[in-house]
């Protein structure tokens, strides 16, 4: 890695519009060159220039490329379905009633058909075509094939918006979340879930890689909801550490100011983070083999789930029944 060089990105932050960066990286997950940048006004991360053609990335390749599938599996269900819960268990607290939901970046399905078995209206939008057309086969779900800043919803409608990493991977998060909020009813709620930058759960050489066009701490994520007139309810982050979940509500104006979404300190802050995140400090920690050791118990319990099922809805509806009944 190489550290404090100040340069000039390709593209202004997508945060504060500044050029001045510095590098963090140049390598990516997978060995192959990729250039990462933070801004140091501000502490957004990402890559530049793209690796990638995000469009044709994310509708055609991304998920053969990282699943090696053009529709989900019985092992991705199961995982995704066991996730849904946990992100349920999340948000109820904003689901009283019947409420309007939409999931941007519905992927297989999972969490969408959850709400939808619940009771609530939910409207799904999913840019990949293999997922998304088996999504809305197996789960009857109502939802676009698209990307949600090409997206023909109504104005103020929902109660709810979920994406869950998600914003990580658009080509411009703060139109994203520009366009979440005036999808957004005045007192509705906006779930924004992606990974921290900050995190030291997985391995140093892993933290930088080719679908993840950007990289959020608390402060950037934050910002970025001020920049287009959100403000934060409440955060969570996962046990780990690895995932930062913010909750947002509408505000009454943005916040278009360059000088005030600069966030002193906050590049050093995460500099420094990410270079003492070495190989000795990361398995000198209990993390590497509370990962091994989580991945072994959920490949046997996947290996014993899978065999008593019929088809892909039923291994949801008894996941699912089982959650409702307890």
């Amino acid at each position: 890695m190489q550290q404090d060089q100040p340069v000039t990105s390709k593209m202004p932050c997508n945060l504060c519009g500044s050029h001045d960066v510095s590098v963090l990286a140049t390598q990516s997950r997978n060995g192959g060159p990729l250039r990462t940048v933070i801004c140091n006004h501000c502490g957004l991360v990402w890559s530049d220039p793209f690796p990638h053609d995000p469009r044709q990335f994310y509708e055609h390749d991304y998920r053969v490329e990282y699943k090696n599938t053009y529709a989900p599996k019985p092992k991705h269900i199961l995982r995704a379905g066991k996730i849904a819960l946990d992100r349920h268990g999340k948000i109820k607290q904003f689901l009283a009633g019947k409420k309007n939901v939409l999931d941007v970046g519905t992927g297989g399905g999972e969490f969408a058909y959850l709400l939808k078995s619940l009771g609530h209206e939910l409207q799904g939008i999913e840019p990949n075509k293999g997922y998304a057309e088996y999504s809305a086969a197996a789960y009857g779900l109502n939802l676009q094939i698209g990307f949600i800043q090409d997206a023909n919803l109504p104005a103020e409608h929902f109660d709810l918006i979920t994406i869950w990493h998600v914003l990580e991977h658009t080509e411009d998060p703060s139109f994203v979340l520009s366009t979440l909020r005036k999808l957004l009813k005045p007192d509705g709620t906006l779930v924004v879930e992606v990974p921290s930058i900050e995190a030291t759960c997985q391995a140093p050489k892993s933290t930088f890689h080719e679908a993840h066009l950007f990289n959020f701490n608390l402060d950037t994520l934050r910002k970025m909801g001020e920049k287009v007139g959100l403000r934060e309810h409440s955060h969570v982050f996962s046990a780990d550490g690895g995932n930062v979940t913010m909750f947002f509500r509408r505000s009454d104006s943005d916040n278009a100011n360059a000088e005030d979404l600069r966030i002193k300190g906050n590049a050093a802050h995460i500099q420094a983070i990410v270079q003492g995140h070495t190989n000795q400090a990361h398995f000198l920690t209990s993390a590497p083999y509370a990962r091994f050791v989580r991945r072994m118990s959920r490949a046997l319990s996947e290996k014993i789930a899978l065999k008593n099922f019929e088809n892909n809805k039923d291994l949801l509806d008894q996941l699912y029944q089982s959650y409702k009944s307890n």
